[in-house]
């Protein structure tokens, strides 16, 4: 008898079933493998979708930072100070030159120039945020730190008057309120005194009008030409306009950056101050006679 003999019809049904399950087990695999490649693309998605998420906060946020906006810099006392003063140093310097009949202007010049001078002092504690001194006196580690382009954020040392624009106003107050010192004493012997001449004494007036006529008006020249330079020079090499903020008083600066009071009441004050140091230097212009 054959195996399929012993075997009976129970052992055909179960070969059967042996070989149905056989047969679906390569389905069952295929299964398994695609419902994970699809969990895990569905997990990909996901995971796609919250860091474009974070991405696009990221992205709208960004240019609220960083898009320059209109920022009142310059006050409209201290822009007026600026260009009233350049215009008086020329026309004080070109008078001089002339000499004779145009002495007499040269003196009036210079009473302007120690009334804009006193305004500005005043102004420098008074006047707008970048106007003021505190904004632009620096110590020495930040000035050795903007030099080698270190700025921490929040410093605002482009904002006003850089670290090194910082020293060239103070330089240029120093020397003008000394020229103009030496200039209310100062006697060219001919015909030309200084409103307090009679003040001081013959020493004195001797060394101030030396001073006067050759070393301070040669260091005054060389500081204005220097400043001058410097303007060229970031408008060239940085692409930086340092003259039309000075005229109009806007600097394009990211959102946020403080502005300068420029109100009425800022105004107001500059020409009560602008008044009372006028009348102050012409009274000692007086002086003189």
């Amino acid at each position: 008898m054959d195996r399929a003999a012993r075997t009976g019809p129970g052992s055909v049904r179960t070969a059967q079933a042996n070989d149905s399950i056989a047969g679906a087990l390569p389905t069952s695999r295929a299964v398994a493998v695609w419902l994970r490649h699809r969990t895990l693309a569905v997990l990909t998605r996901q995971a796609d979708a919250a860091c474009l998420s974070t991405m696009n906060v990221s992205d709208a946020a960004q240019p609220l930072a960083n898009n320059p906006t209109a920022v009142r810099v310059w006050d409209l006392p201290t822009r007026l100070f600026h260009w009233a003063l350049a215009v008086t140093l020329v026309a004080s310097v070109v008078s001089a030159k002339i000499g004779g009949n145009a002495m007499v202007w040269h003196f009036r010049f210079g009473c302007v120039v120690l009334a804009l001078i006193v305004f500005r002092l005043l102004w420098g504690l008074v006047g707008g945020r970048w106007s003021r001194f505190a904004s632009f006196v620096y110590a020495p580690a930040t000035l050795l730190r903007y030099l080698r382009g270190q700025a921490r954020p929040g410093e605002h040392l482009d904002v006003g008057h850089s670290p090194l624009g910082s020293l060239s106003v103070f330089a240029l107050l120093a020397v003008m309120g000394v020229q103009v010192a030496t200039g209310l004493v100062a006697d060219d012997e001919i015909a030309n005194i200084g409103p307090l001449n009679r003040f001081v004494s013959s020493d004195t007036v001797s060394q101030a009008t030396g001073w006067h006529k050759e070393y301070g008006q040669w260091l005054l020249i060389a500081l204005v030409v220097l400043h001058v330079l410097a303007i060229v020079f970031y408008l060239v090499k940085k692409r930086l306009n340092l003259v039309t903020p000075m005229v109009l008083g806007d600097k394009p600066l990211p959102a946020g950056t403080p502005a300068s009071a420029d109100g009425l009441p800022q105004r107001l004050l500059a020409l009560v101050l602008i008044v009372l140091c006028g009348a102050g230097a012409f009274w000692v212009y007086g002086l003189g006679y």
